[in-house]
Parts: structure tokens; C-alpha cells; sequence
């Protein structure tokens, strides 16, 4: 960990790659979600610790400054690169020669050695990085965030698979990287079995959660914030509506769940068809784009259209009410590379029901804070969401389980273990180089 290392050992700018989507946006609609959190969170913990960090993204609009202050020692540099709007990010590869270009030029108006290492966010960034890798002599450290061949192993009925480019373009970056980064042993492991990564070169560092934000509160306040019963029975989705994170098994499991209620009789089904609330809380996304009403369409087919209410995306520090005020979050993926979301409502108290896929088990503690349900069927769903929402009991067992659980994660520990593994990657390049082996990236 960073916490032993040297601070004159440390890098001493970092220069990250984000084409696709900017730590700047708004998580939850569009492309920006978890990874728009994580480099975030770790960008400015390296400034923290003294470290400068310059984030390269890809101009949206005419508007965009060149350079924008994300936090005190963090620049986020705005590279235009094909035309600002409607680009999606199928059509980026197209711009990858003119993004890195630009990534290029502004190293060149410096003096040699001016970045001391490359770390690349999703496979777009890792093209552009490898070349900058090779250009400036310093190690490329890769975080994939999510794989193309696991999607298209577990995609969801009716939505396109990933294509063939973005698989070659994945092992391309893969055999080149000096480090790849994996949130789970799961993903280093299909890095390794998938992608045909080199053990020794894969390290895993799981995501954080802040902790100072998403801490327990008021879940009494938090309703009353969002307009919410005191007695409402709570179900949340939150994140990017598309096929991929599944916010209809939520909806399928919520008609179920009022449809067993009616099995119990008509008191049952219309004391918690009264209290019932399901709150899907972000905007369209991806394959979403293609029908931003589609979740809205399905809620009135199933004749729960008045217990559902939607939600536009909460920037962080509005967030933590929403999942206050929960019963229940839902996380019902169909893939997911861990689940900050998890992480999230867990740290402020709120069980969590997720799909059993990719980092879900390790973000959500089966049993201890939340439940893991192995499949997305609607009655599976419908009897693990009641058996928390529906059981205060065990529901209080579980969200203080769940406390626990998300302290063992922060940004800080990722951020050490990030830095630590620059240096490593750092000396272990300038070796291969016949450069020796510098205590430090910046020598």
C-alpha cells in the first residue's frame, strides 16, 4: 500500500485517460455511471497525497473549456476529437487517431518526462494510452470496467451484443498494458481465462465508497424529502435505464409481489398496493436510448403505473436520501463489474437485493447485508425483495450488517493501492528498458 511508500517514491503527474465519457457528467444517464465515480474519487485522493493529475476526455460540445479545475491538483483537459454531439460510443473508434493526437501535442508542449504514468479507463482509452505509453516511455496501467466478452455472454434478452472491434480492441490493450487493473478476483480471473492476461500483471483492486457522504440518516427526513408516506413500503433502482442493469425485473418483481399479495387476499393486496412505492431513479442509456419510454410502457402493462414514480439522475451529495429512504435497493443487473451503487446504499444503511453476477458478491455480503438472487425471474425477485422490505426484523439485522460491510471499502485504500501499483509498474518498465530501477516513477 501507498500508506509505506515514500512520498518522493510517489509519481509525480498521473495522466489519466477517459475518452468516452468525462468525470464531469452526471452519473446515471447517458455513459456516465460508476466509472465517471471511480476516477473521480480516486483523481482527487491522488491530489491529496501530492500527486498532480490531468484527466484527457472527449469534447461534447463547443461550449466545454479546454481545461477545467475537477479538484485543487486536478485538471480535466477537453481533446476535440469528430464532431461534438452525436457521437455514440460505437461510432468513437472512428476518432480515436484525432483524440490521441490531441493527448499527444499537449505532453509535447512540455519538457520530456512530464507525465510519469498512463492509466486508462475502458478499452476506447486504452488505445489511445498504449500509444501515448509508447511515446513517452513510461507504463500504461488498464482498467477494462467491463468486458466485452462477459457482456455478450449474459446480455439480456433483446439487447445487441458488443461488437467484434470492441473484442479485438479489448485484447489488443490487454496484451499491451504494463498493469491491468481488476475491481475482483472474478474479473482478473476472466482477464486471464478470456482475454489470455498475464497473471503476474493483473492485479486486483476493488472500487471504494465514500464514506463521509453515503453514511446512515434519517429515513423519516429522507421521505420527506422525496415526497414519500412515512409507511410507504420502499423499492429503488438506481442507475442507467438500459437492458444491461434489468430496472424491469424490478418492475416485473413489484407486479408479483402485489399479485402474491392478492393470493393472501383483497385486505392484503390493497394494504400494500396503498403503501407500495417503487422509485427507478436515473435516465436512459445505451440500447436505452433506443426507447426512452420503454420502462414507462412497461409499468402501465403491468397496471403498476401508480405505485411507480421516476426519478431524474441525483448528483452524489442529493443521492444518499434516496437510498435512506428505501427499503430496499434493488441491483438486478445482468452484469455488473462490481456495483458501486451496492456500496453505496449499503453505506448508508439500506439492505440490497442484487443479481448474482460478476462483483455483485463481492460488493453485497449474501445473508449479512443484503440478499444475492441467482437468477431474474420475477417470483424469485418479488419473495427476496418482500423478505426484507415486507420483515422489519430482519430488514434492521441486515442494514446494520450492511454498514459494516461498506466501511471495509473506501476510495482511500483504492487510491493507495492504485498508487502503489504506478510504482511498481514504473519500476519494472525502466528495468525492461535498461534504466535501472529508480526508487521512484519520476526520476
Amino acid at each position: 500500500m501507498c500508506s509505506v511508500i515514500s512520498r518522493t517514491a510517489l509519481p509525480r503527474r498521473v495522466c489519466l485517460v477517459s475518452v468516452h465519457t468525462s468525470p464531469l457528467e452526471q452519473p446515471g444517464t447517458g455513459d456516465a455511471g460508476g466509472m465517471n465515480v471511480y476516477i473521480e474519487q480516486t483523481a482527487s485522493r491522488m491530489a491529496e497525497r501530492g500527486v498532480a493529475v490531468e484527466i484527457f476526455t472527449r469534447a461534447t460540445s463547443s461550449e466545454q473549456q479546454p481545461t477545467v479545475e475537477l479538484a485543487p491538483g486536478v485538471t480535466v483537459r477537453h481533446v476535440v476529437a469528430g464532431p461534438f454531439e452525436g457521437l455514440s460510443k460505437d461510432e468513437l473508434p472512428s476518432q480515436l487517431c484525432a483524440f490521441t493526437a490531441g493527448v499527444l501535442r499537449t505532453e509535447a508542449l512540455h519538457e520530456p518526462g512530464y507525465y510519469d504514468v498512463v492509466h486508462s479507463h475502458y478499452w476506447l482509452s486504452g488505445q489511445a494510452g498504449w500509444l501515448a505509453r509508447d511515446r513517452w516511455g513510461v507504463p500504461l496501467v488498464h482498467s477494462a470496467h467491463t468486458l466485452a466478452k462477459v457482456k455478450n455472454a449474459l446480455l439480456a434478452e433483446g439487447d445487441t451484443p458488443e461488437p467484434k472491434a470492441r473484442v479485438i480492441g479489448e485484447e489488443q490493450v490487454v496484451a499491451e498494458a504494463d498493469r491491468l487493473v481488476a475491481n475482483t478476483e472474478a474479473e482478473s480471473a476472466q482477464l486471464v481465462e478470456l482475454y489470455g492476461a498475464d497473471r503476474r500483471r493483473t492485479v486486483t483492486i476493488p472500487p471504494g465508497v465514500d464514506l463521509t457522504r453515503f453514511v446512515p440518516g434519517n429515513r423519516a427526513a429522507a421521505r420527506r424529502e422525496l415526497n414519500l408516506p412515512p409507511d410507504a413500503v420502499v423499492l429503488a433502482f438506481v442507475g442507467r435505464i438500459q437492458p444491461l442493469k434489468a430496472p424491469d425485473v424490478l418492475l416485473y418483481a413489484a407486479a408479483e409481489l402485489l399479485a402474491k399479495a392478492r393470493e393472501q387476499g383483497d385486505s392484503a393486496w390493497r394494504e400494500l398496493r396503498r403503501r407500495l412505492v417503487v422509485l427507478v431513479v436515473g435516465g436512459p442509456s445505451g440500447s436505452g436510448l433506443a426507447e426512452p419510454t420503454a420502462l414507462r410502457k412497461l409499468a402501465a402493462s403491468l397496471g403498476i403505473a401508480d405505485v411507480v414514480r421516476f426519478l431524474r439522475p441525483r448528483p452524489p451529495e442529493n443521492l444518499a436520501s434516496v437510498y435512506r429512504a428505501a427499503d430496499v435497493v434493488a441491483v438486478p443487473s445482468h452484469n455488473e463489474s462490481f456495483g458501486l451503487v451496492a456500496l453505496e446504499a449499503q453505506a448508508c444503511g439500506t439492505p440490497v437485493v442484487a443479481a448474482e453476477v460478476g462483483g455483485l458478491p463481492v460488493a453485497v455480503a449474501d445473508g449479512r447485508s443484503g440478499l444475492l438472487v441467482p437468477g431474474h425471474g420475477a417470483s424469485e425477485w418479488a419473495d427476496a425483495l418482500a423478505s426484507v422490505a415486507l420483515r422489519p426484523r430482519y430488514r434492521a439485522e441486515l442494514s446494520a450488517g450492511a454498514v459494516g460491510h461498506a466501511r471495509r471499502f473506501s476510495w482511500d485504500r483504492t487510491t493507495d493501492a492504485l498508487l502503489a501499483t504506478y510504482v511498481e509498474a514504473g519500476a519494472e518498465y525502466r528495468v525492461r528498458l535498461g534504466l535501472g530501477g529508480p526508487e521512484g516513477l519520476a526520476g
